[in-house]
């Protein structure tokens, strides 16, 4: 399959190009490299630089290549950057999305789509772990502008019936590459894994934002999926829209959650460096607690994290950022 993927300089991005070149597919990637890195998409990958605004961009883009699918992953991800500027983040995400969306269909003929949604579409949860059916109610400008991007999807295929999508509602993606050739590197950082990571690294102060939180120990408590295990998801569902063309959501996550001190420890653990730990107030719109119920995807394409044990998942991000430092 010929495959666009938009914001492959980006983190799980970069990590789909490489897996759908792996397995022979021809993979074009689209990103402004605003915030992505043009180290990171594999050599096989041709890349087109261009911004989702610029609407002259994707119709060049789309009119020189025919594509079988679209994976969008181009998005601003900040909670808190959303927070402090909406309109950014609606201008980036939401019009951007429907931009690509509206000239995909238009000028490419393109019928199946695959989009990186969040679990911040729901807000905090009154039921754990969190169904799909759960009602939303966003907390951060960035989980509203993934919903306005889902309801986008859904008018679309009304409107265009042959359309066939799946919105993957991710938990909190981490880790790297089993080998240490591709991992977590965001510009700015805001992940708390990375952010820990790098403070052991250069023995400098890590902020703990928020310790009284409704959570067994006072911080957040997250439900951790390794970046491997969401390219299988996405590898799964491209399947699924293809040979039974619908729109889906999914939820891809582990349905077990970590907190921000077990996060800690375990980075502590794998390096054998003491963080050295500055408590902070809490960040506006993080949810006490987001744990997955991700049924839905293991029944409905058979998806099975492999790797998403907190172990796993903090050994290859040590590997890879020690590698960078």
């Amino acid at each position: 399959m010929k495959i666009l993927i938009t914001g492959g300089a980006g983190y799980i991005g970069s990590f789909l190009v490489k897996a759908l070149a792996d397995r022979q597919n021809e993979v074009v990637v689209f990103d402004s490299l605003e915030r992505g890195r043009k180290e990171a998409i594999d050599s096989r990958a041709v890349l087109f630089q261009g911004d989702l605004k610029d609407k002259a961009a994707l119709q060049k883009l789309f009119s020189e290549h025919k594509f079988d699918a679209l994976m969008h992953f181009a998005g601003f991800i900040s909670v808190e950057e959303s927070t402090k500027n909406p309109d950014l983040y609606y201008q980036n995400n939401v019009v951007g999305s429907q931009n690509l969306f509206e000239v995909a269909i238009t000028t490419g003929g393109v019928t199946k789509f695959i989009f990186s949604s969040s679990a911040a579409v729901y807000g905090n949860p009154t039921k754990i772990p969190i169904p799909e059916d759960h009602a939303k109610n966003p907390t951060s400008e960035y989980g509203k502008n993934k919903l306005e991007v889902e309801k986008i999807l859904s008018d679309l295929r009304i409107k265009h019936p042959h359309i066939s999508f799946a919105a993957l509602r991710y938990f909190n993606a981490c880790g790297a590459a089993l080998d240490g050739s591709l991992g977590e590197g965001h510009n700015p950082e805001t992940h708390i894994i990375p952010l820990a990571i790098k403070a052991a690294l250069l023995q400098k102060d890590f902020y703990l934002f928020g310790t009284d939180y409704d959570t067994p120990d006072g911080t957040c408590v997250r439900d951790y999926i390794h970046v491997l295990d969401l390219v299988d998801a996405h590898l799964l569902s491209l399947k699924k829209v293809s040979e039974d063309p619908n729109g889906y959501f999914y939820n891809v996550g582990t349905g077990k959650g970590y907190s921000n001190r077990e996060v800690i420890d375990e980075i502590q653990k794998a390096s054998g460096i003491k963080i050295n730990i500055i408590e902070k107030e809490r960040r506006a719109g993080d949810a006490n607690e987001l744990i997955a119920d991700s049924s839905s995807i293991r029944n409905e394409v058979g998806f099975l994290p492999k790797y998403s044990d907190l172990e796993t998942i903090i050994k290859t991000a040590w590997e890879w950022h020690k590698k960078q430092s």
